[in-house]
């Protein structure tokens, strides 16, 4: 009688062996299949160690000591040709060229996780991004040397007031309406830059995007923006300088083609771009 008990588990166990596997495995319960990621989230992530960087890295800080620097000192060249016969003037980006909006781009990643943040219109209107390093400096130099100073930018002409007041709070020169360019619905630069050059000698351009220096990079290809900026290469570091921007920009959009993708869209278009051997893009730019 002791023993029934193990007989009939090995019973059991026996009668185990002679059911087919499928069948076992039909009424086994249910693997957790893991959850595939959201392309939203792995878009967000992507953009932290830009964010990361652009907000602690002292390199980002030297690079803009190092770009007003050197603006400064092509301006001081210019300024020592007595050939030039019309107003000097310097054409300016705004937003991570003298304002820094970083802020409002870390706040998006808190909105997509629940919390509210600040719409763009709402950060423009507080009128508090800070100036970038060197940023106040240089301009405030070039104002002393009589030199026209032009805000021209993308942001739209409803934010020209709280522009103007955020550039006043940060200690920019020149800051008035007349001197403010900002966009009634265009994103080309080219007219207003031609506007400024009618009555100026153009000295610098300054901006974080290559669109703020000339028509040619405007809507163009990865390939053709490299192929844009061999053929003026002579101008870098003399009239035309480039701030750092890791966040956003036209680099980023060229690799979607201008187009509106879907977050997935986006990831694959990422992916693509990127390549384990020497870039074929700079190669093709050669």
């Amino acid at each position: 009688m002791r023993n029934r008990p193990f007989a009939a588990l090995a019973l059991f166990a026996a009668c185990l062996l002679l059911i087919p596997a499928p069948l076992l495995a039909a009424h086994a319960p249910y693997a957790r299949v893991p959850a595939r990621p959201d392309p939203s989230d792995e878009l967000l992530k992507q953009s932290v160690m830009a964010y990361t960087w652009y907000q602690t890295s002292a390199e980002a800080r030297a690079l803009y000591y190092q770009a007003f620097a050197l603006a400064d000192m092509m301006l001081e060249k210019d300024l020592a040709d007595r050939s030039v016969t019309k107003k000097r003037a310097v054409i300016v980006d705004i937003d991570e060229t003298l304002l820094d909006n970083s802020p409002y781009n870390v706040a998006q990643l808190e909105n997509h996780s629940g919390t509210e943040a600040l719409s763009w219109n709402e950060w423009v209107k507080l009128a508090q991004a800070r100036a970038l390093p060197g940023a106040v400096d240089f301009l405030t130099k070039a104002h002393k040397r009589g030199v026209d100073i032009y805000y021209v930018s993308n942001r739209s002409v409803e934010h020209t007031d709280s522009t103007i007041r955020n550039l006043i709070a940060a200690g920019f020169p020149q800051a008035r309406a007349t001197h403010l360019l900002l966009s009634d619905g265009e994103s080309s630069k080219e007219s207003r830059r031609q506007q400024i050059e009618r009555d100026h000698h153009i000295v610098l351009l300054m901006g974080d995007n290559l669109s703020d220096f000339a028509q040619i990079f405007d809507g163009r290809s990865v390939a053709d923006r490299s192929k844009a900026v061999d053929l003026l290469k002579e101008k870098f570091g003399r009239s035309f300088i480039v701030l750092p921007n890791p966040m956003y920009g036209d680099w980023e959009y060229a690799l979607y083609n201008y187009r509106q993708l879907s977050p997935e869209q986006k990831l694959e278009a990422r992916k693509k771009a990127l390549s384990p051997s020497p870039s074929p893009v700079r190669q093709q730019a050669r």
